[in-house]
């Protein structure tokens, strides 16, 4: 990796001398600190400019309520892309490659954070102490203990912080769960929450360290190691240093929809995962296959995700109740599916009554954007409360697969069979992999062992199995370690 710069040293250096100095050192608290008239515009930063960035952007200059005013990313390339989008919508950003440019200016209010996993957390925690509002993308955290700080940073500072599970605002969804509340299909029985999405093998390639960018600044909490993929971007969600894999890429969406359908108040009783990385022979180290039990007092939810194809040879994915992607919760009277808008059907699937969806992006923005000038926390879709129970869900999920062993299919359906619609989903997932050529007495799937949830929903009260040192390793995968001096105070 390249020697670096005096200015990346400077920067390191500021942050070393601690994330609880910052906010006093040289951030200032913007002008919405205080309520403002309700047609005031938003000055809004930016800091991560990829894909998703961009997604961002495009709506935004639509928008008259708010001003991109200053752009980060730490890879110039990405930068410069944003930057040509928001310029060519008339504005005219700050830009910078490190964070903490746009976090002390005094004319930003508020802040995307669209970056990494790993970077969520410790960008959330310094927004806060420098008197800004933040919405932070999806999921909110990188492990459990630092959505608590996300929290905790929040209250302290009197922040608005707005998690980007859009569905949280998607209007056939609110309908639809409503019409099951208010016992439209009788008793809930169960959630099937799935994600068929393929994902391709992932390219190997020699190690190497990309020259064009601080890498370091990068890697940032996490340690520097060169990759082995060819891409840097996107790939980092299949790495558990950087990402959470597709359960807290695309399945944080669904389990924070279920849980809504179950009306989770609290944490589950109880989670267990099962999974592997089948036929993909690549540096990725999450898995492709992945079922996640969570037994929650109303009803279970099962999280089921497929990587792989319907079959070899061509790319269309499975479906269940005709869904790739979404929640099913099954009822007495029937089910109700869907994501953006969903369906009740009766049991031979005939639709009963339809609840028109939007997708809930712009109402999700709209959202934020009302609540940072009402300064009314209460108002927002998706809290950093409502972020952190739905993030850590997903890292329970992980953990208890993390902490398992290769086990063959009769062990599997033993630990599955408590929950009779988990047993069926994990017979199914079974005829999945088959169809793909993977003998599971072979090339055994991962089980993981049913985990005791804290009652605070923020740890891990006991393990039901798991050779000696299991618990431990779970409890160390709630926070892991941070890499000084990218490192979140207990005290934040």
């Amino acid at each position: 990796m390249k020697t670096l710069s005096r200015r990346s040293f400077l920067w390191q250096s500021a942050v070393a001398a601690g994330v609880t100095g910052l906010a006093v050192g040289g951030f200032q608290p913007s002008t919405h600190a205080a309520p403002v008239g309700v047609n005031g515009a938003v000055r809004l930063g930016i800091i991560g400019c990829g894909a998703k960035a961009l997604a961002h952007i495009k709506q935004l200059v639509k928008r008259t309520d708010v001003r991109i005013v200053a752009l980060c990313d730490v890879d110039p390339r990405q930068l410069a892309k944003a930057v040509d989008d928001v310029k060519a919508a008339g504005g005219a950003p700050f830009t910078s490659l490190e964070a903490r440019d746009v976090l002390a200016r005094a004319d930003v209010d508020a802040v995307l954070i669209v970056t990494p996993n790993h970077w969520h957390a410790l960008l959330t925690v310094w927004a806060c102490q420098a008197g800004k509002d933040v919405y932070v993308e999806k999921p909110m955290s990188h492990t459990v203990w630092e959505g608590r700080k996300m929290v905790e940073a929040a209250a302290k500072y009197g922040r608005i912080v707005q998690v980007g599970t859009q569905y949280r605002s998607e209007t056939g969804l609110a309908a639809g769960i409503k019409f099951l509340h208010e016992g439209g299909l009788g008793k809930l029985k169960h959630v099937h929450a799935i994600y068929y999405g393929k994902r391709d093998a992932i390219p190997r390639k020699a190690a190497w360290y990309p020259d064009w960018m601080n890498y370091d600044v990068f890697c940032g909490p996490t340690p520097v190691l060169p990759l082995e993929r060819d891409k840097l971007h996107y790939d980092w969600h299949w790495s558990w240093a950087t990402g959470n894999g597709d359960l807290g890429n695309n399945g944080v969406h669904i389990l924070d929809v279920a849980r809504r359908i179950v009306k989770a108040d609290g944490p589950p009783k109880r989670v267990l995962g099962v999974g592997g990385r089948f036929v993909h022979e690549d540096p990725a180290e999450t898995p492709n296959a992945q079922i996640a039990v969570y037994d929650y007092a109303a009803a279970p939810v099962i999280y089921e995700q497929r990587g792989l194809p319907a079959r070899p040879g061509v790319t269309y994915m499975d479906q269940a109740a005709g869904l790739r992607v979404g929640v099913i919760a099954y009822c007495e009277g029937g089910y109700l599916a869907g994501l953006i808008g969903c369906n009740a059907h009766d049991h031979s699937g005939k639709v009963i009554q339809k609840f028109p969806g939007d997708g809930g992006v712009v109402g999700h923005m709209t959202n934020f954007l009302d609540a940072v000038r009402s300064r009314r926390t209460q108002d927002l879709a998706a809290s950093a409360e409502i972020g952190h129970a739905s993030a850590a869900v997903c890292h329970f999920g992980n953990i208890s697969l993390r902490v398992g062993a290769p086990a063959v299919p009769k062990a599997v359906n033993a630990a599955l069979e408590s929950i009779p619609a988990a047993a069926e989903v994990g017979r199914s997932m079974a005829q999945h992999l088959g169809t793909h050529g993977v003998d599971l007495e072979k090339r055994p799937l991962t089980l993981g062992a049913w985990m005791d949830i804290a009652a605070d929903g923020d740890g891990i009260a006991a393990l039901a199995s798991g050779g000696e040192g299991a618990l431990d390793r779970a409890r160390y995968l709630l926070h892991e370690t941070q890499r000084p001096p990218y490192v979140i105070p207990d005290k934040v």
